[in-house]
């Protein structure tokens, strides 16, 4: 179990520890953040505010939107309502600096279990949904002195997983379409970045630990999987995406960042195992 559903993940509010990390960093940036009503979005959206930045949400509701925000409701594969939805926020803010692309759902099951439709929903979500809303942003970014899109991708996207085919067909979409479109903007300024978190503390996982035959077992299960030993935190992936948006990143772009506990990179021994 990764990111999956990365509109939908944990924390409702911005710990203490981490709340005024990076406090004035994105003063003056103009942020557009995908899913920002709930979960990693919601905590996204908090972390810019945070940091000095105006941000709008652009989710199917406007209900959870974190106060200071601006809200425009689009579902991200409706292409119409994307680009006036993208329009109406430039508007307000005057402009649009980053967009971050975290709208996403989740997929269960090996290449056999899914239908043809719904390897289509989840592609038209995870991968088409950022190829509309980075199009209709464009024509704003280009204007923009520091101009910066962050895609959420996954840890599925460059680790095999069981039961997550589609999952991770749509994650390793993200990845390349990452480095394909900042190949193909760096040289108007744009950068181009994503975040690959790891198995995360979600409502997603959630439900589908609560569903399991030992709930608290398979938690523990999950948990000793990344070498950190826990879940990793809405929180902590914000702060990964306002790095890499944040114009003291202006160096940085084609990048996956990493938010998994060394899951990718680390290969520990089992506890007590020296």
């Amino acid at each position: 179990m990764t990111s999956e559903a990365t509109s939908e993940a944990t924390s409702e509010s911005t710990s203490e520890s981490t709340a005024g990390a990076g406090a004035g960093e994105l003063v003056g940036v103009r942020a557009v953040v995908t899913g920002g009503a709930s979960g990693i979005g919601a905590a996204i959206v908090r972390a810019m505010l945070a940091r000095g930045a105006q941000v709008t949400s652009i989710d199917r509701v406007a209900d959870g939107v974190p106060a200071g925000a601006g809200a425009q409701v689009a579902d991200v594969t409706d292409d119409a309502a994307v680009r006036a939805a993208v329009s109406a926020a430039a508007e307000t803010m005057g402009g649009i600096d980053v967009v971050a692309n975290n709208a996403g759902i989740g997929a269960q099951g090996t290449v056999a279990d899914n239908d043809d439709a719904e390897w289509l929903r989840v592609l038209d979500v995870n991968v088409l949904g950022i190829v509309r809303v980075t199009r209709a942003a464009l024509p704003y970014l280009r204007e923009s002195p520091h101009a910066a899109v962050v895609n959420t991708c996954s840890i599925a996207a460059w680790t095999g997983l069981p039961n997550r085919a589609l999952y991770s067909a749509s994650k390793g979409a993200v990845q390349a379409l990452t480095l394909a479109m900042a190949t193909d903007h760096v040289r108007e300024g744009i950068r181009v970045n994503c975040v690959n978190p790891g198995t995360a503390d979600t409502p997603w996982v959630s439900r589908l630990l609560d569903a399991a035959d030992d709930p608290a077992a398979e938690r523990a299960a999950l948990e000793a999987r990344q070498p950190s030993g826990r879940l990793v935190s809405a929180d902590e992936i914000a702060h990964a995406v306002c790095y890499l948006a944040s114009p003291l990143a202006a160096a940085t772009t084609g990048a996956m960042l990493a938010v998994d506990g060394g899951s990718h990179a680390l290969r520990t021994r089992a506890p007590g195992q020296g």
